[in-house]
């Protein structure tokens, strides 16, 4: 009996291929629901380790306009995933964290990201 081959860098490519799908998808039906509010920015904060994480915050301009939670937490998620599909595994040891601002009116997103690492430097001397 043959063991085949698994093509593991055809098979992270479909799911790019897939994510970047469904991103697409959340992100025309999220612009038409916040532009139907008149809401004109939003900023997700994020952060992750420890192997889990979650949207601390969910904000929107102009702040006088009450995003509804449903929506909001639809938002969140949309972010998180964005920022997992530019930046996987960023949640897992030390973590990452960042802010997603999405400029509704141009549709245009700013996704700030930074990854958290421990760094160390040993020297050991012996009969020197």
């Amino acid at each position: 009996m043959t063991n085949p081959q698994i093509d593991y860098a055809a098979m992270a490519a479909q799911w790019r291929a897939e994510r970047e799908t469904t991103l697409k998808a959340s992100r025309t039906e999220l612009l038409a629901q916040l532009r139907a509010l008149g809401i004109s920015e939003v900023t997700a904060e994020y952060e992750g380790y420890g192997d889990s994480g979650n949207v601390e915050d969910v904000t929107v301009q102009p702040a006088e306009v009450n995003l509804p939670e449903p929506l909001a937490t639809e938002v969140g998620d949309f972010a998180w995933s964005l920022a997992y599909h530019h930046h996987p595994g960023f949640e897992n040891n030390e973590g990452g964290y960042g802010t997603l601002t999405w400029d509704i009116a141009a549709d245009s997103i700013t996704l700030d990201h930074a990854d958290r690492y421990v760094e160390c430097s040993h020297s050991y001397d012996e009969g020197l």
